[in-house]
């Protein structure tokens, strides 16, 4: 029996997936959307943890880390998620958490069952159709703190707000917003937003 944690912000979405999941053979399926995600991965203990990258919560940041193989505990899931080939940023942050299984949102269900399967062997699994947004993703010129600092400046955060959200003072993320606007030809930090949305790193 695989054990299956589902993680969607989108309570329908979420529900009808979930429901339909149940329906394999071999799968012991839970939901929760992400604000709840890290303490379910804790009480439920899945094999794999197949995560929307779309997250209402933390400036639509999902805390991968927190649900992932790097996250805390005897036996952390392996990791697979849901996403879309003009997110790149997300797509790289998924990566550096070591995901193993990529799966478009565009896709039949039949091929999310099948990651499910490959993941759950620890095996890599990714859709074809997300092969550009990998492309797009090792262009990305902005590092994983550069993108968590653009992020929640684009949510209209403020310098002061920034820093407290990510345990950083005031000065180093004026640096990191400087440099940002120097990595993507920007004139300032609302034109480095606009550059960054329209490549998809946000």
């Amino acid at each position: 029996m695989i054990r299956l944690l589902l993680v969607h912000d989108a309570c329908l979405v979420r529900s009808v997936l979930a429901e339909w999941l149940r329906r394999e053979p071999g799968l012991g399926v839970w939901d929760t959307p992400w604000r709840t995600a890290p303490g379910r991965v804790r009480s439920v203990r899945p094999d794999v943890c197949a995560a929307d990258l779309d997250c209402d919560d933390a400036y639509g940041i999902p805390p991968l880390g927190e649900v992932g193989p790097r996250g805390t505990g005897p036996a952390p899931p392996g990791l697979l998620v849901l996403a879309t080939a003009h997110r790149p940023g997300l797509l790289k942050r998924a990566l550096e958490e070591g995901a193993l299984g990529y799966v478009d949102k565009a896709s039949p269900p039949d091929r999310l069952v099948h990651a499910i399967r490959r993941v759950a062997e620890g095996k890599r699994f990714v859709d074809d159709s997300l092969g550009f947004g990998f492309l797009k993703a090792a262009e990305m010129p902005l590092t994983r703190r550069e993108l968590s600092v653009l992020t929640l400046a684009a949510e209209g955060a403020s310098v002061a707000e920034i820093a407290g959200s990510l345990h950083l003072s005031h000065g180093t993320v004026r640096n990191y917003m400087a440099a940002i606007t120097r990595k993507t030809g920007a004139r300032n930090r609302i034109d480095a937003i606009r550059i960054s949305q329209g490549e998809g790193w946000l």
